[in-house]
């Protein structure tokens, strides 16, 4: 335009500028209003909706006042598309945000119910991040009027030339990906590897799998060594299990009587114990003619691994103090030691004196 600015203008570039204020104020106020309800509700993606509204919403306001101002002002057609397009930039950046926390969010909240724990796979929240923002990247660049075509080819060769740099990284990162596609290992698993290493899965990013030992120290180890590692997963397919006591008895035992106070002593640390499945069927079996007693094997059943340490701590405790008050001995082990005729000298107290004397044999209980 070529006319003078007058008042009429500035006038109505104000109303166009507050309104936009105005609307945007509102829409927040509305929106903290939906949070509160959706803070409501079971399903944690309204709430992840909601959050990323309440960021894009107001600035949409303001960037549609700001560009309903310019549009009365008589501004050049020079400076009119300079303003258009920086508000348009900003709309897509705001927009782009905003989607990729959305998109985020509703990945982290799916990934975190198919593993049923309350941890979190970062590598496919990261992923899906980088991915939108370089979506919205590409549509200012096309907004902006520079073709995407010459980059994206350029990208293509220079991806090329860092996959080849970048080995080991984008095995990690595959390795990574088939780990949590398969459900081999998901986030809050307790899991034990040949080499060792053992405790719960605390994450799993882009690089590295991070493990969290009974002793609350971090283990980071990559994703590729987890992927070729022998592993045993204690919580799969399912997290309860059963653990094994090894108890043995004098000869001179009843053994129904053992085994009938053994079931009520199990009875009574499955239902008192926290941790401890009160469903499962107690299991008792003998299997050992050993020399100095007769062993059995007690089979208990535990809601998550950790319990285990909890649960026979109690049940050997509570077993040791039934087994006295019936009666039921728990014999020391007794070896026989054979010795040669004046080979060793045996210490004996005699009026005074200590001589050696030859033994055949003796017995050490």
């Amino acid at each position: 335009m070529n006319r003078a600015l007058t008042v009429d203008d500035l006038l109505f570039a104000g109303i166009a500028l507050a309104s936009g204020l105005l609307a945007a104020f509102a829409l927040r106020i509305l929106l903290r209003w939906l949070g509160r309800h959706a803070d409501r509700t079971r399903w944690t993606g309204d709430d992840v909706i909601v959050h990323a509204l309440r960021a894009v919403v107001p600035w949409v306001a303001v960037v549609g006042g700001a560009a309903g101002a310019a549009a009365v002002l008589p501004l050049t057609r020079t400076v009119q598309h300079t303003t258009n397009q920086v508000l348009t930039v900003l709309l897509i950046f705001v927009a782009t945000v905003s989607a990729a926390r959305v998109v985020t969010g509703l990945v982290r909240t799916v990934t975190q119910s198919r593993s049923g724990v309350a941890g979190s796979a970062t590598i496919f929240v990261n992923i899906t991040r980088i991915l939108v923002l370089a979506i919205g990247f590409l549509v200012v660049l096309q907004t902006l009027g520079i073709s995407i075509a010459p980059l994206l080819t350029a990208l293509g060769v220079g991806g090329l030339a860092v996959a080849l740099a970048l080995q080991d990284t984008l095995a990690n990162l595959f390795a990574g990906i088939h780990i949590l596609a398969s459900k081999t290992v998901q986030p809050g698993d307790y899991i034990k590897l040949s080499s060792g290493e053992e405790g719960y899965v605390e994450d799993i990013n882009w690089r590295q799998t991070t493990i969290r030992n009974l002793s609350n120290n971090l283990i980071v180890l990559p994703n590729g060594q987890l992927a070729q590692a022998n592993m045993t997963n204690f919580m799969r397919p399912e997290e309860q299990l059963t653990i094994l006591v090894q108890v043995g008895v004098a000869y001179d035992s009843d053994l129904e009587h053992v085994e009938r106070v053994t079931n009520e002593v199990i009875a009574e640390t499955m239902t008192e114990v926290e941790g401890a499945v009160p469903d499962h069927e107690p299991i008792i079996r003998f299997h050992t003619f050993g020399d100095s007693r007769i062993g059995f094997t007690v089979i208990l059943g535990v809601g998550e691994f950790s319990d285990q340490y909890r649960i026979k701590h109690e049940f050997i405790k509570r077993l040791h103090k039934r087994y006295r008050v019936e009666g039921i001995r728990i014999p020391a082990p007794a070896r026989t030691v054979a010795l040669q005729q004046g080979s060793v000298g045996i210490p004996q107290q005699r009026t005074g004196e200590i001589e050696p004397s030859g033994l055949s044999a003796a017995r050490l209980d």
